[in-house]
């Protein structure tokens, strides 16, 4: 995989001011955070308002964390997100039945603690890896720990945790990920900062251009 592939994602939106700043940067995604227990939270109706102003060329990720799939299957069938990403103890079988019932892809978080978090945290129903540090903390995790193990996982990896526009850019030259991940590196006071999020961006557009 070249490095002109990385796509950008950048999540954890919440306010119209959030989609005005990327209708203008035009990530590849973004992401709406379903999780009561996090600042960045919305409900179905924020959601649906947030998708109307969003750009038809911006593809739209729903975050949950063992979710009911009726509540993923309604926000699915009323086209407010395009792909699901799981952050929680789904299995493999609540991922089966989650795609027979809402037919779109499925992203499954890994939290890398060490060596050990691969073989403990893999679900071969989903459709793509999320490598990440724990939901929302804000800091990397040691990327020497995936490095060479990128290849093997046989699925393209969204890389998260603790990236921002001063770190991204060596994260794509060392980790050639299909996709960088960005929420807390983007605000500022736990809001989204357009200064920040057109640094990333053009940080991240930058390193796959060359």
């Amino acid at each position: 995989m070249s490095m002109s592939e990385t796509k950008i994602k950048l999540c954890g939106l919440s306010r119209k001011e959030d989609i005005e700043a990327v209708n203008e940067l035009l990530p590849d995604y973004v992401g709406f955070v379903f999780f009561k227990k996090s600042i960045r939270n919305v409900t179905f109706e924020d959601a649906k308002t947030l998708k109307e102003y969003l750009s038809p060329k911006i593809k739209t990720v729903g975050v949950f964390v063992n979710e009911d799939i009726e509540f993923i299957k309604r926000l699915v069938d009323d086209r407010i997100i395009d792909i699901i990403q799981l952050h929680g103890s789904e299995t493999d079988e609540y991922i089966e039945k989650l795609k027979k019932d809402a037919s779109v892809p499925v992203i499954k978080a890994i939290q890398i603690k060490d060596e050990s978090s691969f073989s403990s945290s893999l679900c071969k129903n989903a459709d793509y890896y999320l490598l990440d540090s724990g939901m929302g903390t804000g800091s990397t995790f040691d990327w020497n720990i995936v490095k060479d193990k990128m290849d093997s996982l046989g699925k393209e990896v969204f890389l998260a945790g603790g990236l921002d526009p001063d770190n991204v850019e060596i994260a794509i030259k060392n980790l050639k990920p299909y996709a960088v991940d960005v929420s807390s590196g983007i605000e500022t006071n736990k809001i989204k900062d357009i200064d920040k999020m057109r640094r990333f961006v053009n940080a991240a557009r930058r390193i796959r251009n060359e």
